[in-house]
Parts: C-alpha cells; sequence; structure tokens
C-alpha cells in the first residue's frame, strides 16, 4: 500500500521534473556581450549599432574631448575613430543610426546641458562611413545636414535622442524633470532656421523614489531615475529608454503617434549595474539592446527584451 502511494506521488513529481528539464528556460536579460577597455572609451555617451557594418556600434564621448566617433565590436574593441569636421562640440549625449532615402546615416545629439544655460542646441546628421580602414579614418567627417533647435519654455538638459526615420521625426526626452518630458523635431526641417522643439506630453510609468530611498540618500534617490538615453527600434515600433537603474520599453500600436504610445505604462526592466549607464541602442536586427557606462574599464551588455515586447504582439 505504501509502495502504491509512493508510486503515484513519484510519478508526477518524476513528470514534472523532465517537462521542466526538457523546457528550455528563458535568457537572463542582461547578458555580457564585452568590455570596454580602451582608455579613449573613457567617456562614452551614446552608441547606435551601424547600418553598414555587422557587429559594429558607434559610439561618442561627451564634453571636454575632440569631437570624434568611434566603431566598436560587439566584443567591446576599438576598431576605428574617426574625427568629425565642420562642428563645434558642446557635449554631445547620444547618437542614433538610421536610413533615409536609401543612405545611411548617424545623427549625433548635442543637446547636453548641466547647468540650464545653452539658449539654442544641435544635432549633426553624418552619412556613415562605408569603410574602417585607415585610410578612410584620415578624412574627416562632416554633416549632411545640422538642425539647431531650442526648447519652447526654457533651457533643460537631455541625453535621450532617438530618431524616427519613417514618420520623418526625432525624438527627444528630457532628464532632470518628474516625469520626463517627450519632445519632436522634424528629421529633414524645411528651413535653416532655428527649430522649436515640440512638446508631445510625458513618459508613464518611470519610477520615483520611495520614501526609503530618499531618507537614505536624497541626492542619488532623485538621480538614479533620470533618463539618459533612448532608441527606436528598427521596425519604428519600439522605444527603449533607460535611466541609471533601468530600462524602459514603450511600443506604438498601429499607426498611433509616440505621445500616445508613451502614455501606457511601460515594460520595465532593472538595469544591472553599470558604471554611470548613459549609452543604449538597438541591435540592428531589432531583436535585442545593446549598453554601456561611462567609464572604462565597463561593462558592454547585451539586453534580451523578451517576447512580450514585440511589435508584433497586440497590434
Amino acid at each position: 500500500m505504501r509502495f502504491r502511494s509512493l508510486r503515484r506521488l513519484c510519478v508526477p513529481l518524476l513528470a514534472s521534473t523532465l517537462l521542466l528539464a526538457c523546457t528550455a528556460q528563458p535568457p537572463p536579460f542582461a547578458q555580457l556581450s564585452g568590455m570596454l577597455l580602451d582608455v579613449r572609451l573613457d567617456e562614452v555617451s551614446g552608441l547606435a549599432a551601424s547600418r553598414v557594418h555587422e557587429d559594429v556600434l558607434w559610439m561618442l564621448d561627451d564634453g571636454g574631448n575632440d569631437g570624434r566617433l568611434f566603431a566598436v565590436g560587439s566584443r567591446g574593441g576599438l576598431r576605428a575613430t574617426f574625427r568629425v569636421a565642420g562642428v563645434a562640440k558642446t557635449d554631445w549625449e547620444d547618437i542614433a543610426a538610421f536610413e533615409l532615402d536609401g543612405r545611411r546615416y548617424l545623427l549625433v545629439a548635442d543637446t547636453g546641458d548641466n547647468g540650464g544655460l545653452r539658449r539654442s542646441l544641435q544635432l549633426h546628421v553624418i552619412e556613415e562611413p562605408a569603410s574602417l580602414d585607415e585610410a578612410a579614418q584620415r578624412a574627416p567627417l562632416r554633416p549632411a545636414w545640422s538642425i539647431v533647435f531650442r526648447w519652447p519654455d526654457g533651457a533643460r538638459d537631455c541625453e535621450a535622442v532617438a530618431v524616427d526615420a519613417q514618420r520623418g521625426e526625432i525624438l527627444l526626452v528630457s532628464k532632470k524633470r518628474t516625469p520626463p518630458e517627450l519632445f519632436a523635431l522634424p528629421l529633414r526641417p524645411r528651413d535653416n532656421d532655428v527649430q522649436v522643439a515640440r512638446r508631445l506630453g510625458v513618459l508613464a510609468g518611470v519610477p520615483v523614489p520611495d520614501a526609503e530611498a530618499l531618507r537614505a540618500n536624497p541626492r542619488m534617490a532623485r538621480i538614479r531615475h533620470q533618463v539618459t538615453a533612448a532608441d527606436i527600434a528598427p521596425d519604428g515600433r519600439r522605444l527603449a529608454v533607460m535611466t541609471y537603474n533601468e530600462v524602459l520599453l514603450y511600443r506604438r500600436r498601429g499607426e498611433e503617434s509616440w505621445d500616445r504610445a508613451v502614455a501606457r505604462k511601460p515594460v520595465v526592466h532593472d538595469l544591472p549595474w553599470l558604471p554611470q549607464a548613459e549609452a543604449l541602442g538597438w541591435d540592428a536586427a531589432g531583436r535585442g539592446l545593446f549598453a554601456t557606462g561611462e567609464f572604462a574599464p565597463a561593462p558592454l551588455l547585451y539586453l534580451n527584451p523578451g517576447p512580450g515586447t514585440s511589435a508584433a504582439v497586440g497590434d
């Protein structure tokens, strides 16, 4: 009798164990892709996956350094450095890769403003280099076009810029406002006048510090949820936004505008530790994201957002 009872108990347990063993476990959200060890990558503030070169990420650093773009492999090795000529560099904070009219471009966002003092800011669109060899690196890159803009109601800091080439739109997210604000600019303005960023709304679901965190360290509690990077997936449906502490994923439904998409609660993933996380970009296929921080050596992470954020779901 005992044997039969034991058998009745063990058979389901064994079946459950075999089922778990045969079922593929979902990959972790964050995986280590490589390490940034080169000292020239000490202040990376933006990254974007190349649309021309396989397995290449474009990176830039922020204020205080020469105007330059770095081509970096997905394992973190520096493959090429290009000088950018014909532009002033105040505080470069993000970079985006996109395709328009059959050409591949990089948008450099000179939008940092820690002191809230800048009256105008610049975005520079540069055609992506066709070659990464030494001869190509000797020729400086120059903008195909630049956009000078201002905010509609006074200065603000911005480190997160994304390009929606399908809609002809540049999205900008403020850093220090709570909740973060979303603005838009035309990707190809009709004139060379100073553009005025158009406020679309605010981002829903961005975490705020709780009372315990505010008591423990008020300054750090307020900083850790500030937005530091953003990127739109190649399918034009998904917007990834990074703070120092997490990654938020928003998705457009059908042909709706981005202001409606970001008004819904996003999918939120906690971000593993990164030294001042400020660089985020979708891979060229739009399956996942690369992320890194501002100090070298720094880990280069690959983030798997999971099937729940696919553009096909819920459209």
